[in-house]
C-alpha cells in the first residue's frame, strides 16, 4: 500500500505541474492518481460516430467460471463517448442500443457516466458490459455505484486483478482474445499484473487503459512510476503497436484519432 500512497503523491505533483487537477488519495491505494474534486467539472467527453438509437463496504470480486460472451455477425463500428474526469477518463462504448462502460473512474464518477449514456441517448438500463483495464483506484473507483445502477450489466477484469478489487457482485476473468460484446479483449500486463485493453475491430478504436498513453497530442509510452512490471508493460506497448485501429484513446492523454496504430508503432519502435 505504501508505494501506491507514494505515486500517488508524484501523481499530485505532476498533475499541478501539467495545470490539470489536483490529486487526492483514493481508499488508501493510488497508483495512477485519483481526485474526488475534480468531478465537479463538466463532462469534456468527445463523440467519434453518430448515436445508435434505440453503505457498506462490498467484498473482494472473484472470477466466474462462465466463458466470455461470443462475437456475432455482422457487427457495426461502436459509437464512442469519452467522459473526462480530469485527469482519469473512463468511455462509453455502444451499438444497437446496447452500451458497454469501459473504466469507471475515481469514486464518485458515476454521475459524469451517467451523462455520457445520456449524450449517445441511452441510459443505465442499457448498459450490458463494464469493463475494467486494471485494478488501481482511478480506474475502479466507481465500480460500486456503476454496477448497482446498470444492475443487468456483467462486470470484466484481468484474472490477475480481481482479487483486488471491490464490486457488489462478481466480476468475470477475461484473457488475451476473449469476445466482450464484439470486442476484443487484449492482454497487456505491466502497468498491473491483469492488465486488458479493448479492441473494436470494427471500427478500429483501441481503448489502451494505462498500457500506454496520450501526451500532447500524440503517444508516449507506459509511465515508469505507476508500473508494476516495466518489462512486461514494454512488451505490451510493442503489442499493441502491431495492431491495425485509426483511433486510440487511454486513461491518461487526449484520443488520437486517424493514423493512430501508425504513431502506437513508432512509439513502440522507439523502446
Amino acid at each position: 500500500m505504501a508505494i501506491f500512497q507514494a505515486l500517488s503523491r508524484r501523481m499530485f505533483l505532476s498533475e499541478i505541474g501539467r495545470a490539470t487537477i489536483a490529486v487526492a488519495i483514493f481508499g488508501g491505494l493510488a497508483a495512477c492518481g485519483d481526485d474526488d474534486s475534480a468531478l465537479a467539472g463538466e463532462d469534456g467527453s468527445t463523440t467519434a460516430n453518430p448515436a445508435p438509437k434505440s453503505s457498506t463496504s462490498p467484498p473482494s470480486a472473484t472470477s466466474t467460471t462462465e466463458p466470455a460472451p461470443q462475437a456475432t455477425a455482422g457487427l457495426e463500428a461502436v459509437t464512442w463517448r469519452r467522459v473526462s474526469l480530469g485527469f482519469v477518463s473512463a468511455y462509453v462504448l455502444a451499438r444497437s442500443g446496447e452500451a458497454v462502460v469501459v473504466d469507471t473512474g475515481v469514486a464518485g464518477s458515476a454521475p459524469q457516466i451517467e451523462a455520457g449514456l445520456s449524450a449517445i441517448g441511452l441510459g443505465w438500463n442499457d448498459v450490458g458490459h463494464v469493463i475494467l483495464t486494471h485494478l488501481h483506484p482511478d480506474h475502479i473507483g466507481s465500480i460500486g455505484d456503476v454496477l448497482t445502477s446498470a444492475d443487468a450489466a456483467t462486470g470484466y477484469a484481468g484474472a490477475a486483478d480481481i482479487g483486488a478489487i471491490p464490486s457488489p457482485r462478481p466480476l468475470r476473468a477475461v484473457g488475451d482474445g476473449d469476445d466482450v460484446f464484439g470486442l476484443r479483449i487484449i492482454a497487456t500486463p505491466g502497468h498491473t499484473a491483469g492488465h486488458i485493453s479493448v479492441l473494436d475491430a470494427v471500427g478500429g478504436l483501441l481503448v489502451a487503459g494505462d498500457a500506454i498513453n496520450g501526451e500532447d497530442g500524440g503517444v508516449i509510452g507506459p509511465r515508469p512510476e505507476f508500473t508494476s512490471d516495466m518489462g512486461a508493460a514494454i512488451e505490451s506497448a510493442i503489442k499493441l503497436g502491431s495492431l491495425t485501429f485509426d483511433t486510440v484513446v487511454f486513461g491518461h492523454g487526449d484520443p488520437v484519432e486517424g493514423g493512430a496504430d501508425a504513431r502506437v508503432a513508432a512509439m513502440a519502435a522507439g523502446l
